[in-house]
């Protein structure tokens, strides 16, 4: 009887360790490192006739791409968590905004889930000013978004993302450019994010 005892006492702490061990392996599959990818926005009618109707000109930030309404992102970092979908996706590029006498620089994009909302953030300049890192747009998961994120060959695309102006980017923008058009929810366009995961084999 001894004998028995002094086994169970033996094989418990083994069976909890290995739990525990089996438990923190999947919680690092679940854990992505971001590779690369790219974020492309199709920027709706309504915001482009928008910064037409206040004399503001978008352009770009190397090596960001405008043609057609549609704008390309490269993605050059981050992380994601496939189970909850928390994480950061970093992007290269940016926006410009100009009306003629004032340029708004907007660049180093991050899709930010970490918080309550998904939000995009980025670096805002005027005039060459650097202002710090803002939230920018606010976004809307596509109708169906459910987790555990499930990626395929090693692509996490997600298709459909509402990008709509967030509350301190609409103030920053009717500040700089002496306006008051810009509003909290005004639609940008969608986004279609396509994410490559780091190989782990």
């Amino acid at each position: 009887m001894f004998q028995v005892f002094r086994r169970i006492k033996f094989v418990v702490p083994i069976i909890v360790a290995s739990s525990m061990i089996a438990a923190t392996h999947v919680q690092a599959q679940d854990n992505k490192t971001v590779e690369g990818g790219r974020t492309t926005v199709h920027l709706s009618e309504g915001f482009v006739s928008a910064l037409g109707s206040l004399g503001v000109n978008p352009g770009t930030v190397s090596p960001t791409k405008l043609k057609d309404g549609k704008v390309d992102f490269p993605i050059t970092g981050g992380a994601i968590d496939l189970h909850s979908a928390v994480g950061q996706i970093i992007h290269s590029g940016g926006l410009t905004l100009t009306d003629g006498k004032t340029e708004v620089t907007l660049q180093s994009f991050i899709i930010d889930t970490t918080g309550a909302a998904p939000v995009i953030t980025g670096l805002v300049a005027v005039d060459g000013k650097q202002l710090g890192r803002l939230p920018l747009f606010d976004l809307v998961l596509p109708e169906g978004f459910s987790t555990p994120l499930r990626p395929e060959f090693g692509f996490l695309v997600l298709k459909g993302v509402g990008v709509t102006l967030d509350n301190t980017a609409a103030g920053a923008l009717n500040s700089v450019f002496k306006v008051s058009a810009f509003k909290k929810g005004f639609w940008i366009g969608t986004a279609d994010v396509v994410t490559l995961l780091q190989c782990e084999w």
